[in-house]
């Protein structure tokens, strides 16, 4: 496996990512998009919600995502009977050393795949708190690092099928971003059958990237560099889910941060070292969604958070760029926006 120096490039890094996708791709035909959104918030040190009806795939692109980087990979699932300490561990009384010792829970591993997770009760998805947001568990008053990197992946069912808790907001709201795989298409489908029908890819799925040039990855990402006015753009639009009258619950700053982190994430999957609108603009239906709480008359008109994030996506102007870089905008092979020259990450 080829290993970089501190000097690598972000065009050398990103070689890494390529390796992976290929992986992933190889086990869901047919949803390019929603393997880039998983490598997105893995990049971003996020963490990602995988919501759709039963047997599309969700837990195989976990699995397949976590197979394909050699870490440590622990998966959880859901049960109304799952205490929180399966999830986070354990003090047990040593009858040898006369003293308490702490066993390690599920959570302990570098990618946790959380199955069904809304089949557990609230009391026990509130375990996941602290590790997702803070990346530690507290036991006993004392306090475990979980290792680098780190990144839940928890699929769900909608909430309207039977034997589901719905996830409370704090919970909603530590994942970055949220991802609906859907039905194949016929011919994606077609496809699967011959890939599936007599062995599981994921048998053979090999790691194709280590740990620690996936901590490589996520170090050159946080020196993606955003400009002033992508800032203000991002906050623009969360600040804009906060008085729209079709919703009782806005976003909040933590979604705006993962709305840039994701932005910066997206920028160096494109081979960029500086994000722009563009990246925000993509990011927003799935960073932002699943955060917002529709009001009860949205609700009757069938009016969705996806449809409010695209409203306001619409209505919230766009940052315009410096007229000596023309290569800014939409759609366009941009030039970087702002005054930081390029440079190696």
């Amino acid at each position: 496996m080829t290993t970089y120096d501190d000097r690598a490039s972000l065009t050398d890094l990103t070689a890494v990512v390529e390796r992976v996708r290929g992986s992933v791709e190889g086990v869901i035909e047919g949803k390019p998009e929603v393997v880039r959104l998983s490598l997105t918030v893995l990049l971003a040190e996020g963490h990602l919600l995988i919501e759709d009806v039963p047997g599309v795939g969700k837990t195989m692109l976990a699995k397949a995502l976590a197979r394909s980087i050699d870490c440590s990979v622990r998966r959880i699932q859901f049960t109304p009977d799952l205490l929180p300490s399966d999830i986070t561990g354990v003090s047990i009384w040593d009858q040898q050393r006369r003293d308490f010792e702490f066993k390690p829970g599920a959570i302990f591993a570098q990618v946790v795949i959380g199955d069904e997770i809304n089949r557990a009760s609230p009391k026990t998805q509130s375990a996941l708190l602290e590790s997702m947001e803070e990346r530690q568990v507290t036991i006993d008053g004392q306090t475990y690092e979980l290792p680098s990197p780190f990144m839940v992946v928890a699929t769900q069912n909608p909430v309207e099928m039977e034997g589901t808790y719905p996830l409370p907001e704090a919970q909603r709201d530590r994942f970055m971003a949220r991802v609906s795989i859907g039905y194949p298409s016929p011919d994606a489908e077609l496809q699967m059958l011959d890939v599936h029908g007599g062995v599981s890819p994921l048998d053979d799925l090999q790691p194709v990237a280590h740990a620690h040039e996936i901590l490589k990855l996520i170090e050159a990402v946080r020196g993606v560099h955003v400009a002033d006015p992508v800032r203000r753009y991002a906050v623009d639009l969360v600040a804009a889910t906060r008085t729209h009258p079709d919703l009782r619950l806005g976003a909040s700053p933590r979604a705006t941060l993962h709305l840039l982190r994701a932005a910066k994430a997206s920028a160096a999957l494109s081979g960029r070292e500086y994000a722009l609108p563009d990246d925000v603009q993509a990011l927003a239906v799935a960073v932002l969604a699943h955060r917002l709480l529709p009001t009860a008359q949205a609700q009757l008109n069938r009016r969705t958070a996806e449809q409010v994030v695209q409203e306001i996506l619409q209505r919230t102007p766009v940052p315009a760029a410096p007229q000596q870089q023309p290569g800014f905008g939409m759609g366009r092979g941009a030039t970087a926006y702002g005054q930081q020259p390029p440079r190696r990450l």
